[in-house]
C-alpha cells in the first residue's frame, strides 16, 4: 500500500498534442506547385510567341542563339521595346545576326596580320612597308600599294613593274591562293593629266591593275579567283584635298568576303590593320 507521503506528492501529467493535419509541414507539395507554375508560364510564353509576327519569332530564336547580339533599346532615356539587335551586329536578310559573315571578316583580319608578318620577313621588301597599307572593312581585306614621289612600285608614268614589286606580288599571290575568296584589282592615279598623246589616266590606272593581275596569276592565284579588274583614273582620290599628291597613285588588291554579299554587312565593325603605320 502507498504510504501517506506518496499520496501527497503531485502527479505530473504529460500531454502530447497530435497534429490536426498530418504532413502539413512537408516540402513535397512546394516542388509540385513550382513545377506546375513553371509549366503554365512556359505554355503562356509559347502561346504568346505563336501569336507574334514572323520577325519577332526570328528575333526570339536569334536571341537564344546569340544573346550578345541584342541589347536594351532606349528612347529619350526610357526603355522602349525591350531587347533589340545592337547597331554593330548587322542582320542578314532573314533578320538573324550575321555570325557567318562576322567570322569571315575576322578570318580576313587574321590573314591580313599573317601577310603583314610575311612581307616584313623579307629584307628586300622592308623599304616598301611604309607604302603598303593592309586594312579590313565591310568590303573585305584590302592591300594597297601606294606610290611615292620616285615611283616605288611602277616606273613613273608607266605600267612597268619594278623588280621588287614583282617579288612582292608573287608573295601576295602565294598567300592569297590558300583562300577561297575572289579578288578584285583596282588601279588609281592622281589628278595630274597624263602627258602622252592618245593616252590618259584611265588607261594608266587600268594598265597598272592589269599588270598586277598578270604577276598575281604567275604567282599562283587560282584560275577563277580574280573577279574584276578596275581602273578608276583620278575619280577616287585617296587624298582629295591634295589631288596631285603622289599618294593618290596606287594599286589595290581587294579580297572580297567569301559570303560575296557585302551589302548585308554594312554596319559590321571589325579590326583595321595599317601596315607600316
Amino acid at each position: 500500500m502507498p504510504s501517506s507521503d506518496d499520496s501527497k506528492r503531485p502527479i505530473n501529467v504529460i500531454k502530447r498534442k497530435k497534429p490536426s493535419h498530418p504532413g502539413a509541414h512537408g516540402g513535397a507539395w512546394k516542388v509540385a506547385y513550382a513545377d506546375f507554375v513553371t509549366a503554365m508560364m512556359s505554355l503562356f510564353i509559347v502561346l504568346w510567341i505563336i501569336g507574334q509576327s514572323k520577325q519577332v519569332k526570328q528575333y526570339v530564336a536569334a536571341y537564344f542563339r546569340n544573346p550578345g547580339a541584342f541589347s536594351e533599346k532606349t528612347r529619350d532615356g526610357a526603355l522602349s521595346g525591350g531587347l533589340v539587335p545592337v547597331q554593330n551586329a548587322s542582320l542578314n536578310k532573314v533578320g538573324l545576326p550575321l555570325n557567318k559573315e562576322a567570322a569571315e571578316l575576322r578570318s580576313l583580319t587574321r590573314e591580313g596580320k599573317r601577310l603583314e608578318k610575311k612581307i616584313a620577313s623579307v629584307p628586300r621588301l622592308r623599304e616598301m612597308m611604309s607604302q603598303i597599307k593592309i586594312t579590313v572593312s565591310k568590303e573585305g581585306l584590302r592591300i594597297e600599294l601606294i606610290e611615292n614621289a620616285q615611283g616605288l612600285f611602277f616606273d613613273v608614268g608607266s605600267a612597268a613593274l619594278r623588280s621588287e614589286t614583282v617579288v612582292l606580288l608573287k608573295m601576295i599571290a602565294k598567300e592569297l591562293s590558300k583562300l577561297p575568296n575572289q579578288i578584285i584589282i583596282e588601279g588609281y592615279t592622281d589628278a595630274r593629266p597624263y602627258v602622252g598623246k592618245g593616252y590618259s589616266n584611265w588607261q594608266l590606272s587600268t594598265d597598272r591593275a592589269n599588270a598586277a593581275r598578270m604577276v598575281l596569276d604567275q604567282g599562283g592565284l587560282n584560275k577563277n579567283q580574280i573577279l574584276e579588274i578596275r581602273g578608276y583614273g583620278d575619280r577616287r582620290l585617296r587624298d582629295p584635298e591634295n589631288p596631285y599628291d603622289y599618294s593618290n597613285r596606287r594599286v589595290s588588291i581587294l579580297v572580297t568576303p567569301f559570303t560575296s554579299d557585302t551589302a548585308r554587312i554594312d554596319n559590321l565593325k571589325v579590326d583595321t590593320l595599317n601596315l607600316g603605320s
